[in-house]
């Protein structure tokens, strides 16, 4: 409740000013302004298209400090049973690849911080969609930042999903 300023401030007044907003909400009134700023702007609708940004160039996990996504998704137990139906809806199937692809270079392979979504190709040598809804940490990040709203994350079946206790 006492950082409920810091991220609209710097959202709203950047880094600068609303760095300096943050520090004085937090070091001289402790977090208790008498008002709220709000995020008034979805997330979802912040994203920039793939042309106006560079390709990002991660360095390779060394296995030591850093970690690749599947590695990580296996120390969060993640367990799905085999038959169940995914729990990752689409509401129009063509969007990833129709629209995200080409105006966002589909972004949920990136935002997805256990690797779920992919965009492989298929036989014929064909761009294809993949959900992977076995490796899910029930994050629900696409449910939030998915440029068209498309992806809705819905509580699968049998209790499936992370178990964070080894972690």
């Amino acid at each position: 409740h006492k950082t409920r300023n810091f991220g609209p401030a710097l959202h709203k007044f950047g880094t600068l000013l609303g760095g300096s907003f943050a520090w004085l909400d937090q070091n001289l009134f402790g977090g208790k302004m008498p008002f709220t700023w709000r995020n008034t702007t979805p997330d979802y609708a912040c994203l920039k298209p793939a042309a106006e940004c560079e390709e990002p160039n991660y360095p390779k996990p060394d296995g030591k400090i850093t970690f690749d996504k599947l590695s990580s998704v296996f120390l969060s137990s993640t367990n799905h049973e085999e038959d169940q139906p995914c729990h990752l809806r689409l509401a129009d199937p063509s969007i990833p690849l129709a629209k995200n692809l080409p105006m966002y270079a589909e972004p949920a392979q990136r935002y997805c911080p256990a690797g779920v979504y992919e965009v492989v190709k298929d036989e014929e040598g064909h761009d294809k969609f993949q959900i992977n809804g076995q490796n899910c940490v029930h994050c629900k990040t696409c449910d939030i930042k998915d440029p068209a709203q498309n992806i809705t994350w819905v509580t699968p079946e049998g209790g499936g999903g992370p178990n964070y206790g080894n972690m």
